[in-house]
C-alpha cells in the first residue's frame, strides 16, 4: 500500500535525526527474481568542503569531512551488496581548496569512493565550461544534465542525460536536471552551453527510461531547488508534472530534510523528495528492500550527521 503524505509527516515528526523510517510502496512494475536489496547513498551541495567545519564554525561545528564520508561510505558497502552512490550538484565553490586546484581533487577523491553519478549544479560553472572540462576529465563517474545543451562546447565529452545501473535484474534510471541560468550563472560563464525547459526533457527522459530502456525505478538528480513561493521550478513541480519518476535527490537550496517529503499524485503514485542540505555535512541514505520478493517493496530512509557517526 502507499502511505499518505499526512500520515508520513506524522510518522516522520516522532523520529530522530538519524533513525530509521520504514515504510512500504507499491512497485511501478512486477518484480521477479531480482535483486533483493538496494541501498541508495547521496550528497549535494558539498561546496569542496574536504575538511570538517572547523571547531569554532558557529554552525556544524566539527561536523563534515570527506575522509569521514569516505570511512562510512566504506562500511556500508562491507554491510550491503547493492549500493548506488550519487550527488546532486555543486561539488565546486566554497574553500580554497576549490580556489586552489578548481575542483580537481574533489572529483579525485569522488572517484576514489565509486560515485556512480553527479548531476550539474550551478557552481560547476564557476570556472566556465573550460575550467570545468580541465578538472572533469580526472573525474571516474558520469555527469547528468538532461536539460543542458552542451553540443560542441567543452562539457559535451562529459555530461549525459542519463544513465542504468543494473542489480540483479532490477534497473535504475538516473537523469539529471539542472538549474536555469537566468538570473544565477552570469552569462560570461556559461559559454554556447545552453540550458532548456527542465519539465517537458523530463518528460522525455523519463518516457525514455521507462519504455525502452525497461527500467523499474527512476531516480532524477536535481538542481532546480527544493521548494519556492514563485513561479520557478523545483522539484516540487517536478514531481508533479512529471509521470514515472520514483525518487528525487535535489540541490542548490542547502535544505535539511530529516526525511523525504512525499509527494501523491493522483494516479496513486507516491513520489519522494530529499535533499541533504550543504557542506558535506549529512550523507543521506534509502534502502530499498525485499524486491524480489513481491510487487510491493519495504523502502526505509535515514540519514548519518558525518562526524556523529565515529
Amino acid at each position: 500500500m502507499t502511505i499518505s503524505r499526512k500520515e508520513f509527516l506524522r510518522r516522520t515528526s516522532l523520529l530522530a535525526a538519524g533513525s530509521i523510517l520504514p515504510f512500504r510502496v507499491a512497485s511501478a512494475s512486477s518484480i521477479i527474481s531480482r535483486a533483493d536489496n538496494i541501498t541508495i547513498l547521496y550528497t549535494n551541495d558539498t561546496h569542496s568542503r574536504l575538511d570538517p567545519f572547523p571547531t569554532n564554525a558557529k554552525e556544524f561545528a566539527g561536523l563534515g569531512g570527506i575522509a569521514r564520508r569516505a570511512s562510512l561510505i566504506k562500511k556500508i558497502r562491507a554491510d550491503q551488496k547493492n549500493v548506488l552512490l550519487l550527488d546532486a550538484g555543486d561539488v565546486f565553490h566554497g574553500t580554497s581548496w576549490f580556489e586552489v586546484y578548481g575542483g580537481s581533487v574533489d572529483f579525485k577523491l569522488m572517484t576514489e569512493m565509486n560515485y556512480d553519478a553527479m548531476a550539474i549544479g550551478n557552481h560547476e560553472f564557476d570556472r566556465g565550461p573550460d575550467g570545468f572540462a580541465e578538472v572533469a576529465d580526472q573525474a571516474g563517474f558520469p555527469f547528468l544534465a538532461a536539460n543542458y545543451i552542451v553540443r560542441n562546447t567543452p562539457m559535451a565529452p562529459f555530461i549525459q542525460r542519463q544513465i542504468v545501473k543494473e542489480f540483479d535484474g532490477f534497473r535504475i534510471g538516473i537523469f539529471g536536471l539542472g538549474i536555469e541560468f537566468e538570473g544565477v550563472i552570469d552569462r560570461s560563464l556559461t559559454g554556447s552551453v545552453r540550458a532548456a525547459d527542465p519539465i517537458r526533457n523530463a518528460i522525455q527522459i523519463t518516457r525514455f527510461l521507462k519504455e525502452s530502456m525497461r527500467c523499474d525505478y527512476i531516480i532524477c538528480l536535481s538542481h532546480l531547488g527544493y521548494h519556492y513561493l514563485d513561479s520557478r521550478v523545483d522539484d516540487y513541480e517536478i514531481a508533479h508534472s512529471v509521470d514515472d519518476i520514483d525518487l528525487i535527490i535535489g540541490g542548490h537550496t542547502h535544505t535539511f530534510l530529516d526525511a523525504p517529503t512525499v509527494i501523491q499524485k493522483e494516479s496513486g503514485k507516491s513520489v519522494y523528495i530529499t535533499q541533504m542540505g550543504h557542506g558535506g555535512v549529512r550523507l543521506g541514505r534509502i534502502d530499498l528492500n525485499n524486491l524480489g520478493v513481491t510487487s510491493d517493496y519495504d523502502l526505509q530512509a535515514r540519514y548519518y550527521t558525518i562526524g556523529e557517526e565515529e
